[in-house]
C-alpha cells in the first residue's frame, strides 16, 4: 500500500468521524493520527462516553469502510 492509498483511507475515516462525532474540531480529529489517547480523551470530554466505547465505535466505522472496498 502506498502513501497516497494510506492518506486516502485516513481521509475517508476522518469523514466518518466527523459524521459520528460532529462536535469535534478538525484539530481534535487530527489527534487520531499519532495521538490516539488524546483523541479518545477529547471524545470522552465532549460526548461523555468511555474510551473503550469510543474505540469500539471507531472500529465499527473502520470495518464498515473496509467491507465496502472488498
Amino acid at each position: 500500500m502506498n502513501q497516497e492509498q494510506i492518506k486516502g483511507q485516513f481521509d475517508q475515516l476522518k469523514g466518518k468521524i466527523k459524521q459520528t462525532w460532529g462536535r469535534l474540531s478538525d484539530d481534535d480529529i487530527a489527534l487520531y493520527n499519532g495521538h490516539q489517547d488524546e483523541f479518545f480523551g477529547k471524545v470522552e470530554e465532549v460526548y461523555g462516553i468511555a474510551k473503550e466505547e469510543a474505540q469500539e465505535r471507531l472500529r465499527d466505522l473502520q470495518e464498515s469502510g473496509s467491507n465496502r472496498a472488498a
